[in-house]
């Protein structure tokens, strides 16, 4: 039985400085060979043909209705729309947007089988991660608080295995055909697990099925069983590349326990599906999209940073999940606390991070539980609908006790660096638009910390808008949050913006370099990296552009994976 964590990665470039962590050509322990080109093929017999677009996708979604569990899929731009959880046995995932890979001859992919040889992913990484989605079932609805997901009898030419990244890389099997594979995987409740890979050993056509099932509070049994289509096509020989060795795993995280108050929020807000039908509707997410007033300290469950537009104003704010429906809060209102369960220590080859056996308290591209979980986004619909092109992200600076980095993790444990606070700002990279990412934030000492970002982007109508604001975070449990709260200010239109909701002038230090982003926060471990930029993003570090591209076939040198719960679904929901 194993427990999950999550993580994810991604790649970058600071100041113009390479911070590789092994990825060089593809290779499945570290190294995305070539992504697969889009392949024309048939759907299988008797199937309906409709594709299902596996990047950044809920792979796996479970929810619990009226003491019915479901068990679906859904495509990150189906979130939030009136139909988003589909059959996934009236779908088909694959032959285009996989990558091929080879497996990496370390101790830590040995579940993996021979090292060496070539498997197909289902997808090629980044912010491509599919993710496994609990969010659908209440801890309390469910006894232990999890769920149990279990592999059936696989159908298919060659062999096939599921298994998550954590934190800073370390792979956690979850089930597989390989021998030695476990079966069956707990999955926490309430919770959205990045960094899911699936890999496949040959060409062909396969039948996975899984089985999900939780025992309810009042202790009946409730399942859900489905079953996924996935076509692999004809894969090339992967290139080798090294692997540098994976850090030592830290200690379990523990529960932290905090009095409630009104101040303090709680984790996650339910999606609930409809009947159990081919097509599942589920009603569209409401949405408060007015700022939402009132200071509160967020230190669980899931917010994302991001721009709103009001006519001619453009105003970043934060989208506040862990209450139901979700609000938008302004940056001013808002303190981010990292709790000492985000605590772990600096591995060897994490330089970016500090010394080897250093503190660092990370809040990890995949979702955990008692941690708060930040992300970004360019979702509101009147940015969806407003703007043409992408939102430039800047970094413009940090103030703060320590070191602040913003970094992806990659799918065999490489991690890039996107923003740094050592590094010279501006840091900028582009967003698409309908964009929902994440990645680790890293901080080297407790204490309080204000990170100046800048959002800007030309509207339909072609004006220029842009928007500064601060984001706080209160690091420590010894660090008091409500220290963090200020005046704030910003231009909240198309000026430039001041706005620091700390000092209130947003004179910062400047700092960093670029992008996106969730991971897990124990454990670093930089294995590789499964390296196939699919995201389209440009970044400039102290005003040097540099490019990731999206949907390149060869492999991207020195790239990070974005792993898992960082999907771009559209229309405002995350």
């Amino acid at each position: 039985m194993i427990t999950l964590r999550q993580a994810v990665t991604a790649r970058a470039t600071v100041a113009g400085r390479r911070i590789a962590v092994t990825v060089a050509a593809s290779a499945l322990a570290g190294l995305v060979a070539a992504a697969v080109p889009a392949v024309a093929a048939p759907p299988p017999d008797g199937g309906a043909g409709a594709r299902f677009d596996a990047a950044g996708a809920d792979l796996v979604s479970i929810t619990l209705r009226d003491g019915k569990l479901y068990l679906r899929a859904r495509e990150a731009a189906a979130d939030g729309q009136p139909v988003d959880r589909v059959e996934p046995a009236g779908r088909l995932l694959g032959p285009d947007g996989g990558a091929a890979v080879r497996v990496p001859d370390h101790p830590a992919f040995e579940f993996l089988g021979t090292p060496g040889r070539p498997m197909w992913a289902l997808t090629a990484g980044d912010t491509e991660f599919t993710s496994l989605d609990t969010t659908g079932v209440r801890r309390a609805e469910v006894r232990a608080g999890v769920v149990e997901l279990s592999l059936g009898t696989v159908d298919g030419p060659g062999d096939f295995v599921a298994y998550t990244l954590a934190g800073l890389g370390a792979p956690t099997p979850l089930f597989g055909t390989v021998d030695g594979s476990p079966r069956r995987a707990e999955l926490p409740a309430s919770t959205r697990t990045g960094a899911l890979v699936w890999l496949f050993g040959a060409a062909g056509d396969y039948s996975v099925p899984l089985t999900a099932t939780a025992t309810l509070a009042d202790g009946t049994r409730a399942s859900s069983d489905a079953v996924y289509r996935v076509r692999v096509p004809e894969f090339g020989t992967p290139v080798d590349a090294d692997v540098p060795a994976p850090a030592p795993q830290p200690a379990p995280m523990r529960e932290v326990e905090r009095p409630a108050t009104a101040a303090r929020q709680s984790a996650g807000a339910s999606l609930t599906p409809s009947a159990a039908q081919p097509l599942l509707a589920a009603p569209a997410e409401k949405l408060n999209t007015a700022a939402s007033s009132g200071r509160v300290v967020i230190d669980d469950g899931h917010v994302d940073m991001g721009p709103q537009l009001d006519g001619s104003d453009w105003t970043i704010r934060l989208k506040d999940d862990t209450v139901t429906p979700a609000v938008w809060r302004n940056l001013a209102d808002v303190v981010l606390h990292v709790m000492d369960n985000a605590k772990t220590t600096v591995p060897d080859g994490a330089d970016f991070l500090g010394s080897p056996g250093d503190p660092v308290w990370l809040l990890a591209q995949a979702q955990q539980s008692g941690i708060v979980w930040p992300g970004w986004n360019t979702q509101h619909p009147s940015v969806v609908s407003g703007i043409r092109g992408s939102v430039r992200w800047t970094f413009a600076g940090a103030e703060g006790p320590g070191r602040f980095t913003l970094f992806l993790t990659g799918s065999f444990g490489a991690a890039e660096v996107l923003f740094d606070s050592t590094k010279d700002t501006p840091q900028r990279l582009d967003i698409p638009a309908n964009t929902h990412a994440h990645g680790n934030w890293a901080f080297s000492a407790p204490g309080l910390y204000r990170l100046s970002f800048e959002m800007s982007a030309t509207t339909t109508a072609g004006a220029e808008v842009t928007d500064t604001r601060t984001v706080t975070f209160a690091v420590g449990e010894a660090t008091d949050p409500s220290t963090g709260f200020g005046p704030g200010s910003g231009s909240g239109g198309n000026g430039s913006g001041s706005g620091g909701n700390g000092s209130g002038n947003g004179n910062l230090p400047r700092t960093g370099s670029s992008w996106r982003v969730p991971a897990l926060g124990v454990g670093f471990v930089l294995v590789g990296a499964l390296v196939l930029v699919l995201l389209r993003a440009r970044r400039q570090v102290g005003g040097v552009d540099v490019g990731l591209h999206a949907g390149s076939p060869s492999v991207a040198s020195g790239s990070w994976w974005v792993a898992a719960s960082g999907k771009q679904p559209p229309n405002g929901s995350s």
